[in-house]
């Protein structure tokens, strides 16, 4: 049997007993907290890469974001800040910048935190041995150099609008790190970082569990440890939440609207609601023949019903999306109009393409059957659930499409980085600034990079270029906004929904309040009352 199916079979048996467990011990039964102060955080997969420049998925990016820091952060209000730089200077219009590092931060095993560190992360992002996504924000970097201990100044080649944000990437420790090999599993698994929390335990597959840094340059956090429990299913994590197993999760629209309204789950928990800054979509091979037509593409969208899966799948927790920017983004182009559920008009536009119905009804093209597999990842119902609705809708216009669900890690190293797929449904979450040259320039198709579905466009790589090189905020609006209508045009995802984030916290945590930013930003200051009657009110 396949490690795969032996963790499908174990995740089953665990689901089954926490749903007998639910009934046996009384559905009204008060979550059993253990160790108050501990914060447990439901994750559908484990994470893969600790090292800030390898944590290219989102469990390796959260956990890696509380061992380390960047020299920058963005505020609660969505505005750049200091981290391990405390100030800086912008001058030659922004082809210089010098940071002012803190004075007294510690990395994890005690070391001091240098201007050193700043240089080697930059030498190492910038090797081209080292398999990162992220080298192409350092690009526009002619030099960085140390001032002194605590000093450094950064030359630009161009003007590079994104630079404040690009330095927000954790800096790395010189001392451990220093002719190593950074992809081996070791550092990757054993990470020395300077932020908030450290690792101590690790079980792949369950758990990982991080503890309060007693020398935090902030200060020691709060809540003393932090554990990410791995369940790839979120109806068990729910039956987890309700139990006490887990403290936090990311309820789906079923869980928020239907599951979690009972007085006794409103005395225990809060919920929130905002727009996620991000979307998910159906994304295309462009190196299959199948999908190298643009009316192809503008065909499947047309034959999808957007708004029937944001009503049947998310509720109406959600809106349309019509391109790579969230309503909320100031780049979103509010011209571009998604294009409209019309079946007919699909079916239009893939006769003139060349596809024909076949005698099953399934369009071909010479030899050529319109069949194909879409891949998504396993724990994720809302996109099991979306491709479902699509495999209908593209059989109403004649397209045979199949579903396969993967394990995240298999999915991510296996299929995607390797381009071994037709199709995909995923979700991308977003930086602030719109700098999208990592997802959509056509030269960041290496494997481990963004653009893993091979797009080229001469204008928008152009403009991707002039986009970081423009400072004027209304000229970049423009450039954006171009892109978006080009991306919008040529659909080579289709852009599905942007969907609400649903977040469930139990109550027991106090400090937590919602900004533009979500309410992790200030997550350090959280902080559980000594009084338990103190826990609900």
């Amino acid at each position: 049997m396949s490690t795969a199916n032996h963790r499908n079979l174990h995740w089953l048996f665990i689901s089954l007993l926490a749903l007998l467990l639910y009934f046996a011990t009384g559905c009204s039964q008060e979550p059993k907290i253990k160790n108050p102060n501990t914060i447990t955080v439901g994750f559908l997969a484990d994470a893969k890469r600790l090292l800030p420049l390898l944590a290219s998925d989102s469990a390796s990016g959260d956990i890696s974001g509380l061992i380390f820091n960047g020299l920058t952060k963005y505020d609660k209000d969505i505005k750049i800040t200091g981290d391990l730089a405390e100030s800086w200077e912008i001058r030659k219009n922004g082809l210089e910048i010098i940071f002012h590092l803190r004075k007294g931060v510690k990395w994890h095993d005690g070391a001091e935190f240098t201007a050193e560190d700043v240089i080697f992360t930059y030498k190492t992002v910038t090797d081209p041995n080292v398999p990162t996504p992220y080298s192409s924000i350092y690009g526009p970097v002619k030099e960085v150099k140390a001032l002194d201990k605590y000093t450094v100044k950064v030359t630009y080649k161009e003007p590079y609008a994104p630079a404040l944000e690009s330095w927000g990437m954790g800096i790395l420790p010189k001392h451990i790190l220093e002719g190593k090999d950074i992809t081996e599993e070791k550092y990757n698994r054993n990470p020395i970082g300077t932020g908030p929390y450290k690792l101590k335990e690790w079980v792949t597959g369950q758990k990982i569990v991080l503890e309060a840094f007693d020398d935090y340059f902030e200060g020691r956090p709060n809540i003393d440890k932090y554990i990410a429990r791995v369940i790839p299913d979120r109806a068990t994590m729910f039956l987890e939440l309700k139990f006490g197993g887990i403290d936090f999760m990311g309820l789906t629209p079923p869980q928020y609207k239907l599951q979690s309204n009972t007085e006794r789950f409103k005395k225990h928990f809060q919920k929130f609601r905002y727009p996620a800054f991000g979307f998910t979509y159906l994304g295309y091979n462009l190196l299959d023949p199948k999908f190298s037509d643009k009316r192809v593409r503008r065909a499947i969208t047309h034959a999808i019903n957007k708004k029937a899966i944001i009503e049947g799948v998310l509720l109406g927790y959600g809106t349309p999306c019509t391109g790579p920017f969230p309503p909320e983004s100031w780049a979103f182009n509010p011209d571009v109009k998604d294009p409209e559920y019309n079946p007919d008009k699909a079916r239009r536009l893939l006769k003139e393409a060349g596809w024909t119905p076949g005698k099953d009804g399934i369009l071909r093209k010479g030899d050529l059957k319109f069949s194909f597999t879409v891949l998504t990842n396993q724990g994720n119902e809302v996109r099991l659930k979306t491709a479902q609705i699509i495999k209908e809708n593209l059989k109403a216009v004649g397209i045979d499409m199949k579903i396969k669900v993967l394990e995240w890690q298999a999915l991510l190293h296996e299929f995607i980085d390797k381009k071994r797929f037709e199709a995909i449904i995923l979700g991308w979450a977003l930086s602030r600034d719109p700098d999208l040259y990592d997802i959509w320039h056509s030269s960041k198709t290496r494997e481990g990079e963004f653009n893993f579905i091979s797009y080229k466009n001469e204008e928008v790589d152009r403009l991707l270029i002039e986009g970081r090189q423009t400072f004027d905020i209304e000229k970049r609006k423009k450039i954006y906004r171009r892109i978006h209508e080009i991306l919008a045009d040529e659909q080579p995802y289709t852009f599905l929904f942007v969907p609400d984030t649903l977040p469930v916290l139990h109550k027991r945590f106090k400090g937590v309040e919602k900004a533009p930013l979500g309410i992790w930003y200030d997550f350090i200051h959280w902080y559980v009352p000594a009084e338990k009657t103190q826990w609900y009110q």
